[in-house]
Order: C-alpha cells, then sequence, then structure tokens
C-alpha cells in the first residue's frame, strides 16, 4: 500500500525522531504498542519496526501512517526494513513471515464477469483522478494512488470477501499472474491495496444479489503474455495438469521459484535496490543558460516487468545443472538473471533472447555492472544464448573474459570458455563482488 516510498533516509530519520523523544513518547505518539515479534537492531540498539516505518512514512510522505493502515501493511514493514538494509531480529531465532514477495494466481478469463471485468480495468486504465471514481476513495486513498500512479490512472483488479484472509498480507511490489484458458495471461506488479466497496462497485457494478470486489489494488506494471500452465507448474511444483482452480497467495520459496524462474522484475525491487528513481524523487537541476534551477523528476531506464523468451531459456538452462543453488540478486545497477552457487564456484549469467550484436554487447555490459554487486566474490561471469553467436561476438566477450554459453539443441547447451588469463584479468580490473 503505502510502503513503496519508505527510504533508507527516512527510516533514520525515524530512529532520531525515536531517539530524541525514548521509547514510550514515540510509540504513544505514533499509536504502536511495545514489540513482541520482532525488534529492528540499528548501532546496538533495539525499536519497535512498526513504529520506526509509521514514523518514516511521515519523512517520506508529509504524514504517518496511520495505526489502522499499519495493521494492514504489518505484513511487508519487516521485508521493507530488510531490503533498505537494516537488521531485524526475531526473539529465540524466529523465522521472519515476510522475506520476499508474494505471488497471487488470480482466475481472471473464466466467467463472463470476470472477462467482462479484465475488459473494463485490465485492457484499459481508469482515469481513478476523475470525480466519478475519485469521490469514493479517502484522502489517503487517493494520494496513495497519485502518488504511484501521478498520471492519474491505472489498471485495476479485486478479490471478493472470500479472499480476504488470503489477501491481507498482500502488498505493494507483490507480483500476479491472471489465468485463464489453461494460460498465464498476463503478469501484473501490485501498486495500492486497500479495501473499498464503494470504489470498487463504481470499477465493477455487482450483479443483483451478487458479491462486491471489495478488496482492489492498482498496477504498477502489467503486461500480457501467453504461457501454458504447465510451465508454471513445473517452477511451482504442482503436477503437470494442475489447473488453478481458484485464487492462492503463495510466499517464501514457492513464490521466489515462480518470480525468479519467470525472470520477473518488478518496479518495486528496483526502487528499493536503488536502481530506479522513486515515486515522485524529484531533483533540482541548474539550468546554466538562465542561472536559475528548475525541479524536475528523473527517471531511469525501464525494465521489462517479464520477458517470457529469456525466461524460457534459463529455465531450460538450469534444468540442465546438477549440484548448484541458482539465485537473482538484487542491485543499484538493477537485478541480475541468474547467479550460480556450487562446487565449480560463482557464476554470473546474463541471458538475451536474441543473438545479433547489440543484445551481446548488452549483455557484456550488465555483467560488468552486476557483478560488482554480487553477494560472494564470482568466479565466472557468462552470457547465455537461445542460439550460437558469431565469432567476433564471442571475441568481444572473450576479450573481457566472459563465457559465451548457448542452446544447441532442446535440454542441451554449449560453453565457449573465455582463456583463462583473460578471465583473471578482467576479475583482478573490476573486482567482482568487492562494491
Amino acid at each position: 500500500m503505502g510502503l513503496a516510498g519508505v527510504t533508507r533516509e527516512s527510516v533514520a530519520k525515524a530512529i532520531e525522531e525515536h531517539d530524541d523523544l525514548g521509547e514510550e513518547s514515540f510509540l504513544l505518539r505514533y499509536g504502536v504498542e511495545p514489540a513482541r515479534s520482532s525488534l529492528l537492531v540499528h548501532r546496538g540498539r533495539r525499536y519497535e519496526p512498526h513504529a520506526i516505518v509509521a514514523a518514516a512514512h511521515r519523512y517520506a510522505f508529509g504524514h504517518p501512517l496511520p495505526p489502522d493502515a499499519l495493521t494492514v501493511e504489518r505484513a511487508s514493514v519487516i521485508r521493507v526494513l530488510m531490503e533498505l538494509g537494516f537488521e531485524v531480529q526475531w526473539p529465540q531465532a524466529a523465522t521472519p513471515t515476510v522475506s520476499a514477495p508474494r505471488l497471487l494466481i488470480s482466475p481472471s478469463y473464466g466467467s463472463a464477469e470476470s472477462r467482462q471485468h479484465w475488459k473494463d480495468t485490465l485492457d484499459q486504465t481508469v482515469p481513478f483522478a476523475e470525480e466519478k471514481y475519485s469521490r469514493y476513495l479517502t484522502e489517503g486513498q487517493h494520494r496513495q494512488l497519485l502518488t504511484l500512479h501521478p498520471e492519474g490512472h491505472s489498471r485495476f483488479w479485486g478479490a471478493t470477501p472470500g479472499h480476504d484472509a488470503k489477501m491481507a498480507a498482500v502488498a505493494t511490489g507483490d507480483v500476479v499472474l491472471f489465468t485463464g484458458k489453461n494460460h498465464v495471461r498476463a503478469v501484473g506488479e501490485v501498486g495500492v491495496i486497500f479495501r473499498n466497496r464503494e470504489f470498487a462497485d463504481a470499477l465493477w457494478p455487482p450483479k443483483e444479489g451478487g458479491e462486491s470486489w471489495h478488496t482492489v489494488y492498482s498496477l504498477r506494471q502489467f503486461e500480457t503474455t501467453e504461457l501454458p500452465y504447465a510451465a508454471l507448474n513445473a517452477l511451482l511444483g504442482y503436477k503437470s495438469n494442475f489447473a488453478y482452480p481458484g485464487q492462492l497467495v503463495l510466499s517464501g520459496e514457492q513464490a521466489a521459484a515462480g518470480i525468479n524462474g519467470l525472470l520477473i522484475t518488478t518496479r518495486t525491487a528496483l526502487e528499493r535496490a536503488g536502481a530506479m528513481a522513486l515515486p515522485g524523487d524529484v531533483r533540482m537541476m541548474q539550468v546554466e543558460q538562465q542561472h536559475t534551477y528548475t525541479v524536475t523528476v528523473e527517471q531511469s531506464a525501464r525494465q521489462l516487468l517479464f520477458n517470457r523468451a529469456e525466461a524460457e531459456l534459463v529455465t531450460a538452462f538450469c534444468n540442465t545443472l546438477t549440484g548448484v543453488r541458482a539465485n537473482r540478486f538484487a542491485t543499484a545497477a538493477g537485478i541480475c538473471d541468474l547467479y550460480l552457487d556450487g562446487s565449480d564456484g560463482r557464476e554470473l549469467i546474463e541471458a538475451k533472447s536474441r543473438v545479433e550484436r547489440p543484445h551481446v554487447r548488452a549483455a557484456l555490459a550488465q555483467l560488468l555492472d552486476y557483478a560488482r554487486y554480487a553477494p560472494a566474490p564470482v568466479d565466472r561471469l557468462s552470457a547465455l544464448f537461445p542460439a550460437p553467436l558469431a565469432s567476433n561476438a564471442v571475441g568481444l566477450l572473450h576479450h573481457y573474459g566472459i563465457d559465451s554459453i548457448h542452446r544447441t539443441a532442446e535440454g542441451t547447451f554449449q560453453r565457449l570458455p573465455a582463456p583463462e588469463p583473460r578471465r583473471r584479468f578482467i576479475r583482478d580490473l573490476v573486482g567482482f563482488g568487492s562494491h
């Protein structure tokens, strides 16, 4: 909901306020009970994490997160603090309940009603800032929507009361797979999520005696696709003929398997990693000709939410690996495609869906950029392609100590290793994993 704009700086200011006021006065100011399940640890001191984030919200947005909204947001508070680089501790080494984005699987193209809703609020955006819709929004909901969607319109989806328990923990940055007709039909990223029956009924007027889709969420990103259920089932560990008859909200390793396996990259993850400007991030820039200052909004280059061709290539390659841990990591440069850790060392891989030279050069640049931020020093850099490269393209990669890997047949890949002296040279030059 309203945590996408909370930054490390705003959390630091909240901690300063806590230290100035003292714990009792601070908790009273923000209407939060003393910590029971988790503690934020900063410079040897312990803090109630939800109160800190409520206060950080004030520094980020100009107003604190109210207690009722904080109740809804509690599931994502810990994740935000950890993604911002803060330490959170749990008594008796308890495992945190939230450590990664959730994955929603939403049947959305089965009934005539769902298909109409798709047409109304997914095929097109909704101008929520217009009085026709805005009159049903609370001040806080309207402000949060404008923060993530400053243009005043967005795509929306929702859930009926029967899904309240599942939807209670859903937060900004979670991923939605919209399903129907034995395929994932679209991929979305949750923006603002709230419960508002009047607004929901304005978007999707219920039939007489029908249920309201009263839990509403906007989509920060939305891309259509045609991904067979069998491909998703393989990632999530379901039987190949599983048909997703009802809404699912997955978390933990299962959600990560789907999100990482599909190479889904959300704006929220990029913002929290420092790779994209936060919503409303305004910078002062000098206009030298006029010797004055003007305000502009900086926008980082867009990264695809979902690239099916690259995801399929990475999945096929991972299926050939044994005894290797495959993961991804977020950096200030973006989110890598594949980070392997096994008996042969650590390897960073960038996948491309095409073999032309611009794609080879893009893979080269991304590998050198991401490698600086690797969680541990990287032993090998590799670029993954769907077909063999031209010899001069292989030479370009090898010059920078990067292996070339390409698919030779279904389920088969060939590696063209870079000369070991070039590997050592680029490792020494760039210092992989030492940023």
